[in-house]
């Protein structure tokens, strides 16, 4: 669903460091980049189904708690556990040599822009799903989690680009650390 919106963005990026002659985009990277995103794209889809509706179906129907919260406390919550779960999941992958394996491919691009964003192992997604066990277990829906871990990279991928020198204050505290 983001994919158009994506496309703008990197699209903007791309004309607006063409007009200000900084080479913030080669060819060679960006089709790497977007190869690399196809791959691990395609092998998600495929895999997401085993740990949705299998893995984490079972981790919820074998649930420590019965969340039946308020849907505004319940879809919090999932956003900061998720993005607290995201968060292991990244420190793991940069602290683990088998993991930093994995996801040193993300961080292998010459350039810094969106679309290195996007430059994820092919990997990632057959272990991923682990980090969304305990929000299983925390009594989340499975379906929930994987959109909710959709909706907390949308703003992921705005940390990957030359474009914007600083961040502001208040998204440095929400979104990045």
């Amino acid at each position: 669903l983001t994919t158009p919106l994506y496309a703008m963005v990197i699209g903007a990026e791309m004309l607006l460091s063409h007009f200000q002659l900084k080479k913030y985009y080669t060819v060679k990277e960006t089709l790497m980049n977007v190869y690399l995103t196809l791959l691990n794209a395609g092998i998600d889809l495929l895999f997401r189904s085993v740990y949705v509706f299998i893995i984490l179906q079972w981790f919820f129907n074998h649930q420590l708690f019965s969340f039946q919260q308020h849907p505004v406390v319940y879809w919090l919550m999932l956003f900061v556990l998720e993005d607290l779960a995201f968060y292991f999941e990244h420190r793991v992958d940069h602290y683990c040599r088998l993991f930093w394996a994995v996801h040193v491919t993300h961080h292998s691009s010459e350039e810094f822009n969106l679309t290195t964003g996007f430059r994820s192992s092919v990997f990632q997604p057959l272990y991923r799903f682990l980090y969304f066990i305990p929000l299983a277990l925390l009594g989340f829906q499975p379906m929930d989690i994987v959109l909710m871990y959709a909706i907390t990279q949308i703003y992921g991928i705005l940390v990957h680009t030359q474009m914007v020198k600083k961040m502001p204050a208040w998204f440095e505290v929400l979104f990045v650390s």
